[in-house]
């Protein structure tokens, strides 16, 4: 492991806006209390690398909590490091796999979770490690508030198809949706929020596709 990655990851340790595998797990139903001292509404960006779109959600909306959820601790540091640096108590990391964590939030304590450019796992047999394969959904709906809802934007068609397959065939409602975001009437304040690789794609002339749904009228079939 090369030296910055080592001091990064020493330096998140001193964070007071980040929580790593097992020390998070004391705060499963008291996020909002014990550590953003309030009762405002907690977002999720699950995989959220360096916390891009977590950090500028927080910024924008100062009245919600914001928990980026990644693995990768060298990448959790610059947002963390943004986040300390100016002072923005409405942020905070958790460094966990993400197959974990409904161990680590409570029924009904999240409102809303986005999911930005995640992995799309695209070979058949690492479909059970996608974000919105049936299995993720089933935890999320463990601590997913009834009407939360989720939201998928990514660069990769066949994610995108696959996640839209997965709504429609559990017949959850979804509330938008479009393989051309940048050219839809959904386009706000919020899906403006570009993340480093976004950039990249958007130079390249790559579509950006979006969803959003909720697990409020789920079937049997998503189990755990």
């Amino acid at each position: 492991m090369g030296k910055d990655k080592l001091r990064k990851f020493a330096e998140i340790d001193t964070f007071d806006n980040v929580y790593q595998m097992e020390e998070g797990k004391p705060l499963k139903g008291k996020w909002a209390a014990d550590h953003f001292n309030n009762n405002n509404p907690i977002v999720l960006e699950l995989a959220c690398g360096k916390g891009e779109y977590a950090l500028q959600m927080a910024r924008l909306f100062p009245e919600k909590n914001f928990i980026g959820v990644d693995l990768k601790g060298n990448r959790i540091w610059r947002g963390a490091r943004t986040g300390v640096d100016e002072g923005i108590k409405n942020l905070a990391f958790l460094r966990i796999q993400i197959e974990d964590v409904m161990d680590y939030f409570a029924a009904d304590e999240v409102d809303e979770i986005w999911i930005t450019f995640p992995d799309p796992q695209p070979q058949d047999s690492r479909e059970k490690k996608r974000l919105t394969f049936p299995g993720f959904l089933a935890k999320y709906k463990t601590f997913l508030k009834p009407e939360g809802r989720i939201n998928l934007k990514t660069d990769n068609d066949g994610l995108y198809l696959y996640t839209v397959e997965v709504v429609e065939n559990l017949g959850l409602p979804y509330y938008k949706k479009t393989d051309q975001l940048y050219n839809s009437e959904f386009y706000d304040e919020v899906l403006s929020i570009k993340t480093h690789y976004e950039r990249i794609y958007l130079k390249h002339n790559k579509n950006i596709n979006y969803i959003q749904f909720s697990l409020d009228s789920t079937s049997d079939q998503l189990t755990i």
